[in-house]
């Protein structure tokens, strides 16, 4: 696998395509250069090669930052497209609403699971304290527990709604925790991506309104934690010099411990493992891959907060939301409207900002070279065409 990671293509071996893939590719790759050198990303760059962590076989900090960015932006939109999918598909099963709940335990130690083999293997040790994964892990139970939960009070559509909307939240965090700071086009990218996508999935909770007070609740509280889980693992990872593998792992496990507790304590814990045990092959089938979609999605996700910072994950995360839904579109019969055309234009503009905005120091020169070209060539055939 690393004979195939060396040889897949960098700036200087992009000659076998047309002259305009070259270019483009090698514009993206600039652009890609250029972020991570005003935004830190060098030194996120240097952590991971520090940190020698592989990823579905693939050493990534061995990749050009182009193919490091297209591997990571791959990676988060099909998995976690697999992974909305199969939990849009697992609460239309009759009686599966109530145990959520359990269903996020069985989450919790596959993804724990998961984790140690990839430790034992890599011969990882922990690096971040263990303090610091018990709030990490009361965060990542808040965001995945409430989030799951409230499916048993909303239609999925509408979760989506609200959690479309954790940009903003994630970009103040960013400002709060880590001291970043966002110019004014990166606020309107976000705020146009989160109202497109919030216009995209109103269209659809429109015609299966479903709203619940308990429901909104719960997913506003997974949004909170959702928001504030993103910055501080940068932060954790940044700061220690780790992997991702370390991370979810300990943020998993010992939240399975909460999660475990808390069933047992509370009573949900038998009577979720009684449902369960009907049919358990494809109620378990569902949830185990469930959690290897998300538990790969998560993994790409981790990568891509420390190579390009926690905007970039969630923004490309935005994004697979909007494709999720049309998966949902296409696997689960649904009505059509024409709200769904203009709400994605309203994304594709918020997309396109962001990248703007990320690329300017790049983009403006490129464009007002292009734009005096355009001039020239226009004064120069005017003054071919004039009489003499």
């Amino acid at each position: 696998m690393s004979h195939y990671v060396r040889e897949l293509p960098g700036r200087g071996e992009l000659s076998g395509t047309t002259s305009l893939t070259r270019s483009v590719l090698i514009d993206m790759q600039s652009a890609i250069e250029s972020n991570r050198q005003e935004e830190g990303g060098e030194e996120r760059l240097k952590e991971a090669e520090e940190s020698h962590e592989l990823l579905l076989g693939v050493r990534v900090e061995k990749l050009s930052p182009l193919w490091q960015f297209m591997f990571c932006v791959g990676g988060v939109l099909f998995f976690f497209m697999v992974y909305g999918y199969v939990q849009e598909a697992m609460f239309r099963i009759d009686g599966m609403k109530p145990h959520a709940l359990y269903l996020t335990l069985v989450q919790f130690a596959l993804y724990s699971v998961f984790g140690c083999l990839e430790m034992m293997l890599q011969r990882q040790k922990r690096k971040i304290p263990l303090e610091t994964y018990f709030f990490l892990a009361f965060l990542t139970l808040a965001t995945m527990g409430l989030s799951n939960f409230s499916l048993g009070y909303l239609n999925f559509p509408t979760q989506v709604i609200f959690k479309s909307c954790k940009l903003i939240p994630v970009m103040i965090g960013s400002v709060i925790i880590v001291g970043r700071r966002y110019g004014p086009i990166d606020i309107t990218a976000v705020l146009l991506m989160c109202m497109g996508l919030a216009w995209f999935t109103l269209a659809d909770s429109s015609v299966y309104p479903e709203f619940n007070s308990t429901g909104i609740i719960l997913i506003m509280l997974a949004l909170c934690a959702d928001a504030l889980i993103g910055n501080y693992q940068e932060k954790a990872m940044r700061k220690h010099k780790t992997g991702n593998t370390e991370v979810v792992l300990y943020s998993y496990s010992i939240g399975f411990v909460y999660l475990f507790f808390g069933l047992t304590v509370s009573g949900y814990l038998l009577p979720s493992v009684s449902y369960f045990n009907k049919n358990p092959g494809v109620k378990y089938a569902h949830v185990g891959c469930y959690a290897l979609s998300g538990y790969l999605g998560i993994k790409f996700v981790l990568m891509m907060i420390k190579l390009f910072g926690a905007l970039v994950a969630v923004t490309v995360t935005t994004l697979r939301k909007a494709m999720t839904m049309c998966v949902s579109f296409i696997a689960f019969t649904k009505p059509f409207t024409v709200h769904y055309v203009w709400s994605g234009l309203v994304i594709l503009i918020g997309i396109g900002l962001n990248v703007y905005g990320k690329n300017r120091s790049k983009i403006d020169p490129w464009v007002k070279e292009k734009w005096q070209k355009f001039n020239r060539r226009n004064i120069r055939i005017q003054s071919e065409i004039q009489p003499v």
